[in-house]
């Protein structure tokens, strides 16, 4: 199962290599409020990406905008993520994210959101989706400037 082997060392670099460059070309921007938990996290969605653990990446890294935001922007807010996330005026982009994540986490038996043949044949096409999902995780995370 090529999928569930440890990537050779060079790959596990290649991956973080990319990763650390999304990070450090956004923290040079500025200084940043940022969410405790939602730094924690970074370093999970960091680890799964290295690994090649995509639809773990996809859902942590939504998981990460929902800490992040909740925790610098609206602190106080009660309501979903969908309505935090137009509250905030955060695009669709976000949104289809915040489904996808919620498409792998609550089961439907009728239509799953990943399966094993997925996992064997897409492994290029989920790769992308989680490189997105960590794009757009770091544009939430940075998206409120310190003072």
């Amino acid at each position: 199962m090529t999928y569930l082997e440890q990537p050779s060392p060079e790959l596990w670099t290649e991956r973080q290599s990319w990763f650390e460059r999304e990070l450090l070309d956004r923290e040079q921007e500025g200084s940043f409020l940022v969410s405790e938990q939602g730094c924690a996290l970074i370093g999970e969605v960091q680890m799964s990406y290295c690994a090649g653990a995509w639809v773990s990446v996809i859902v942590l890294a939504f998981t990460v905008i929902d800490a992040q935001i909740r925790e610098t922007e609206d602190p106080g807010f009660t309501g979903n993520s969908k309505c935090l996330l137009d509250t905030l005026g955060f695009d669709e982009r976000f949104q289809e994210l915040r489904k996808h994540r919620n498409r792998i986490i609550h089961i439907n038996p009728d239509a799953p959101a990943i399966t094993v043949d997925q996992q064997w044949d897409d492994r290029d096409e989920l790769e992308k989706e989680a490189r997105e999902a960590v794009e757009l995780m770091l544009e939430a995370f940075f998206s409120n400037p310190g003072v």
